[in-house]
């Protein structure tokens, strides 16, 4: 077993073809991966999608891994945030329908706020956050990794995370007593 990365071994016998070791390593990794894109992403089928794209580049790559320059679960958020990323982005650069401009006679959007309860108040104020600031809550909040993985995950530096995250938490606050005064 690698002394300093707890996933070392699983990937090795990855490399070499070990389907056991594919399994167990997706026993270990999946709720986590999956929570993570969910987040990200809002859709838990999407979320699954990215999961799966994660753990084809894992069983592709393993044989070349070589431990070292980061630990294995660091490589594999690195890849998910990338792949979330990526869908985030396709979803912007979606043309507008025709109809775009109509009006919407569904419910309020605020609506669903009351009826699903803090939880859904919580996903909404997180959602409204600019990319950037979400992913550092997410990252360091949800998935509880260390401020400076959470960095290295997103290509910055420790001080620029923790700017984000201080404005994050202040616009999730703001957002959520706005929507309580309501």
């Amino acid at each position: 077993m690698d002394e300093t990365d707890p996933d070392g071994d699983l990937v090795r016998r990855i490399g070499r073809g070990d389907e056991h070791a594919a399994e167990a390593l997706v026993a270990r990794k999946l709720p986590r991966l999956k929570a993570l894109a969910a987040r990200l992403l809002g859709d838990a089928a999407e979320a699954e999608d990215i999961a799966q794209e994660v753990f084809l580049r894992i069983w592709r790559h393993a044989a070349a891994w070589t431990p070292g320059a980061a630990r294995f679960d660091t490589w594999m958020h690195r890849v998910a945030l990338n792949l979330c990323t990526d869908r985030l982005r396709r979803r912007r650069e979606l043309p507008l329908p025709e109809n775009w401009d109509e009006a919407d006679d569904r419910d309020a959007p605020d609506a669903a706020l009351i009826a699903g309860g803090e939880q859904a108040r919580v996903t909404a104020a997180l959602a409204s956050l600019p990319d950037r600031q979400r992913q550092a809550i997410i990252l360091t909040y949800y998935q509880e990794l260390r401020n400076a993985e959470a960095a290295v995950l997103m290509g910055i530096g420790v001080d620029a995370l923790e700017s984000l995250l201080a404005r994050g938490r202040r616009a999730l606050r703001a957002r959520l007593m706005e929507e309580g005064d309501d």
